[in-house]
């Protein structure tokens, strides 16, 4: 018996498929990326207000 194989669509125009593979790095949540991005922000405009 034949295997049913699953065809992607072919890739044209510049567009790809790309796959989410999970990696073996660093796993960071979205909100610590937020929060440390402001709290880098308020630390440099402190910084300013001192000087």
């Amino acid at each position: 018996m034949r295997r049913r194989e699953e065809r992607l669509p072919p890739s044209g125009a510049g567009l790809m498929r790309y796959f989410s593979e999970e990696g073996s790095g660093i796993k960071v949540s979205p909100k610590a990326v937020v929060g440390f991005s402001v709290g880098s922000i308020l630390l440099v405009f402190l910084l300013h207000l001192m000087a």
